[in-house]
C-alpha cells in the first residue's frame, strides 16, 4: 500500500444521504462535502458516488463541473472506511483490496450496500480485486509506504470487528493484503470519538518514512494520557514525533464535538484540512503545512462533518496512480 502522498489518479467520495445520521443538518453536510470535493478537484480528479438520480442531480448543482458523478448503490458517505484500498505491485500494476465492512461494529444499519461499494468502485476503475476475509476500515490504519502500518488497539482489537481474530492473526492479514512488514500498535484514539472506536486518522498521520504528526493534549485534558502513551509507543518503535497540540471543540445541534485538524487529506500538491471557525485555525494550518513542505494547504469547513463523525480524510479515498499508466 503506497503512502497517501504518493501521486493519485483521483479521489473517491460519496454524497451524504443518511437522514438518521445527519438529521436537520443533512443539507449542511452536503454543502461541506461539496466544499471538500471542490477544493480537491483543483488539484486532481474527483469521482462522487451518488445513490440515485435525485442525489446525482443535487450533487451536480453544488459540485464543480470538473467533478465526475456516478450512480452506485450506497448507504452512507464515508468512503475512507467502506471504499476500496489500493495497492501497487512490483512492476507498477495496481489492484484493490476489498475488506469486509460492518457499519463500525454494527452501529449504523443498514450497511449491506456500503459493504459492496469498494468492490463495485474497483471494478468500475478496471482494477483486479482481492477479497479480504476480515473487517477493516480505511480510517483505522495509516502507512508510510515503506512497510510500516500504524493503527490502534482500541479499534482493530475491538470484538465488534473481528472477534475470532487475535493480534497475531490481524497482523498476518495486514501483511498479506497490504504488503506491510511492521505494525505499530497505538493504544487508544480520542476520548471524544464516539463512533469509530479510536480511528487513527483522527489523531495521527505519517509525514514521511519514520515520522508521525501526533495529537497531544494538556495535562488536565481527558485525551492527555492516551495521547502521551501513543507518543511513547511511537518513540519506542523508533518513530520521530511532531507534536500537534491544537484540538478545538465546536458546538453543533447543542452538542460539543471535537473537530480534529489531523483528519486532513493529502492530495496531489495539496493538503485539505478541516477548520473549526476558531482563532487557532490559522496556527493549525501552519503546523500542518510545515509538516508537509511544498504542498498548498487549503482549509475547508469542518464542524458539521466532525459532528457527523469525521473530517476530510474520513470522506475521501485515494486512488494511487499506477506506474504503468
Amino acid at each position: 500500500m503506497p503512502p497517501e502522498w504518493a501521486r493519485h489518479e483521483r479521489t473517491l467520495m460519496a454524497w451524504p444521504r443518511r437522514r438518521k445520521l445527519w438529521g436537520s443538518r443533512l443539507d449542511d453536510a452536503k454543502l461541506a462535502y461539496a466544499a471538500t470535493a471542490n477544493a480537491i478537484v483543483a488539484f486532481e480528479p474527483v469521482t462522487m458516488v451518488c445513490a440515485d438520480a435525485g442525489d446525482a442531480e443535487e450533487a451536480r448543482r453544488e459540485l464543480s463541473a470538473a467533478c465526475e458523478i456516478v450512480e452506485l448503490p450506497i448507504d452512507d458517505s464515508w468512503l475512507r472506511d467502506s471504499g476500496p484500498i489500493f495497492v501497487l505491485g512490483g512492476h507498477g500494476a495496481r489492484a484493490a483490496v476489498h475488506f469486509r465492512f460492518n457499519g463500525w461494529g454494527g452501529k449504523f444499519a443498514p450497511w449491506d450496500r456500503d459493504a459492496e461499494i469498494g468492490r463495485l468502485l474497483a471494478e468500475r476503475l478496471g482494477d483486479r480485486v482481492y477479497e479480504a476475509p476480515f473487517v477493516l476500515e480505511g480510517g483505522s490504519i495509516a502507512v508510510d509506504g515503506t512497510g510500516t502500518l500504524m493503527t490502534t488497539e482500541q479499534c482493530l482489537l475491538n470484538p465488534n470487528r473481528n472477534p475470532e481474530l487475535d493480534r497475531d492473526a490481524l497482523e498476518g492479514g495486514l501483511r498479506d493484503h497490504l504488503g506491510v512488514d511492521r505494525v505499530i500498535w497505538l493504544g487508544r484514539g480520542l476520548v471524544e470519538d464516539r463512533d469509530t472506536d479510536g480511528h487513527v486518522d483522527l489523531i495521527a498521520a505519517f509525514t514521511r518514512d519514520g515520522e508521525v504528526l501526533l495529537q497531544s493534549a494538556p495535562k488536565d485534558h481527558p485525551d492527555h494520557e492516551p495521547m502521551a502513551e501513543n507518543r511513547a509507543r511511537l518513540e519506542d518503535a523508533g518513530i520521530g514525533v511532531l507534536e500537534f497540540p491544537i484540538l478545538p471543540m465546536v458546538e453543533v445541534e447543542g452538542e460539543t464535538v471535537v473537530c480534529s485538524h489531523l483528519n486532513f487529506y493529502v492530495c496531489n500538491g495539496a493538503l485539505i484540512a478541516p477548520v473549526a471557525g476558531q482563532a487557532t485555525d490559522e496556527e493549525a494550518l501552519e503546523r500542518i503545512a510545515h509538516a508537509y513542505p511544498g504542498r498548498e494547504t487549503v482549509g475547508v469547513p469542518g464542524a458539521v462533518i466532525a459532528w457527523g463523525g469525521g473530517g476530510p480524510h474520513c470522506i475521501t479515498q485515494q486512488v494511487p496512480l499506477a506506474s504503468l499508466q
